[in-house]
């Protein structure tokens, strides 16, 4: 069991970074933690140990100032600009679009990777009237009022850019997604109506990342459900997919989609071609240990809280009616006044408040709660949560709590997003919080460190899409604007006491 740690913010370590995890047994295991700047909360609701000294080791050092004023690394490590918006260009001659979000990589005949990319492009807004979009390809466009979708980008192995290309365009604000275990990328619409659209959005659209023919006359996977949707996770076992919601009015939901038991072995394309209700899309509900439903995740502040879970059918799962089941979290019971629509967690669902990212590892999908606020009805504050979703327990277990610390912003960590699994242990956080934002690793053993920070302009901009190349050698992340992907390399290893 690790030992909680902090260091010193003149180190520009992590500070607070580790109270004392609560590990399970078995594959789910892999992570228990709990984050904060500040004991006071933790160690009151039971969950936190004391703070303790500085522990040498833990992580690759401190982050070192890049003179280039992009990217701060651990001594010893480097990286390579892959792609930047609006400087570098795609096969098909216009530049790089912009906003990179969520990424996977994938192995690259001839070595090196192959990477999705997604891009969260919106409508046209004052803060951002001109957009660069992905270019409207013949044959790869779903929608020509929009301008969301993926580029795939090919690199060497040691990360240097050989191509980029259009692979997914007339999508809308294309958030996260998820890998399949058949190498295909799952890229999902957190939108419902985006401005412009001329059909229908707030889907799962699949991309091959090898096959460009593939991603021709581009198909939603209307099974999967239409709502705003963040990431996914793909059971390899079962063909089960875990899909998070990022709403609110009211707050979002945790889905799964269990395939028909008459549908061919899912692979690539198959998604593509099942029928609009092929499946069971059902979305979760949470019981505490008296066997009370609970409403909203955020109450758990306890690292080890494991509740049972129950999947309910979803009415419709592809809505277009009226306002109080436009939305599939909303044809739910709840406690929101249906002409305001105020934002009050309830009903006999459980809900969450910024729902993330989500990744497949140790048996289980990790889920990531960016954070919650009693402002926008939450019961409990808190800068964030990552579960753990055990289809054999039929549990989801609390793994790490980013206490509520407004008075710390740049050393404390809040908002995680995009979440991967590490090949090397634990996993790796992308932060889209206040103040200055990072890569934040986590090792299995429960300590955490500083792994990257944004040094553009003033560091506000999110890191997004963290994945690791299939050889381990080189970890991909971006940053979602101004748009970079980058391709880190250095001495990588297990850290950390196990």
């Amino acid at each position: 069991m690790a030992d909680p740690i902090t260091t010193d913010a003149t180190t520009d370590e992590p500070v607070g970074l580790t109270r004392r995890g609560l590990l399970r047994g078995g594959a789910a295991s892999a992570l228990g933690l709990a984050i904060s700047g500040s004991l006071g909360g933790l160690a009151r609701a039971g969950g936190a140990a004391a703070a303790a000294k500085p522990r040498s080791g833990v992580g690759y050092g401190p982050l070192v100032p890049d003179p280039a004023g992009r990217l701060a690394l651990p001594p010893r490590f480097s990286y390579t600009v892959v792609a930047e918006t609006g400087v570098t260009r795609l096969e098909s001659g216009e530049v790089s679009p912009d906003n990179y979000d969520g990424t996977a990589a994938f192995t690259r005949t001839g070595g090196g990777s192959i990477l999705v990319a997604n891009h969260e492009i919106r409508p046209p807004t004052p803060d951002n009237p001109n957009p660069i979009g992905v270019p409207h390809v013949a044959g790869v466009t779903y929608d020509e009022g929009v301008h969301g979708g993926t580029t795939t980008i090919e690199v060497d192995a040691d990360g240097n850019r050989l191509t980029e290309y259009v692979s997914l365009a007339g999508s809308s604000t294309n958030c996260a997604g998820g890998r399949t275990p058949w190498n295909t990328w799952l890229t999902c619409e957190e939108t419902f109506t985006p401005a412009g659209a001329t059909k229908r959005h707030g889907y799962v659209f699949e991309v091959d990342p090898y096959d460009r023919s593939a991603n021709e006359d581009p198909t939603p996977i209307v099974a999967l459900g239409r709502f705003e949707h963040e990431a996914v996770a793909v059971d390899p076992d079962t063909g089960q997919i875990y899909e998070t919601e990022d709403s609110t009015n009211p707050h979002g939901l945790l889905y799964r989609w269990t395939p028909p038991v008459d549908a061919p072995p899912l692979g690539k394309g198959v998604l593509r071609s099942l029928a609009p209700d092929a499946g069971a899309l059902e979305a979760m509900q949470a019981y505490d240990s008296s066997g009370a439903l609970v409403p909203d995740l955020c109450v758990a502040t306890v690292i080890g809280t494991t509740y049972d879970v129950e999947w309910v059918t979803v009415p419709d799962r592809d809505p277009d009616g009226g306002p109080d089941s436009e939305f599939i979290r909303r044809q739910f019971n709840g406690t929101w006044d249906t002409v305001t629509y105020t934002d009050k967690p309830g009903g006999d669902i459980t809900r969450s408040r910024k729902l993330e990212g989500a990744w497949w590892g140790d048996g289980g999908a990790y889920v990531v709660a960016s954070f919650a606020r009693v402002s926008d009805g939450s019961e409990v504050q808190h800068d964030g949560q990552v579960w753990f979703v055990d289809p054999l327990e039929d549990t989801i277990t609390l793994k790490l709590l980013f206490a509520y610390t407004p008075d710390d912003q740049d050393s404390d960590p809040d908002g995680p997003d995009n979440i991967s699994v590490s090949p090397y242990g634990g996993v790796i956080l992308a932060e889209d919080g206040e103040g200055r934002q990072h890569l934040v690793g986590a090792t299995a053993a429960g300590e955490t460190f500083f792994l990257a920070r944004n040094e553009v302009g003033d560091g506000g901009g999110e890191l997004t899409g963290p994945t690791f190349s299939a050889d381990k050698a080189t970890l991909f992340t971006n940053l979602f604007t101004p748009g970079h992907v980058y391709a880190i390399t250095g001495p990588w290893r297990r850290v950390g006491r196990e």
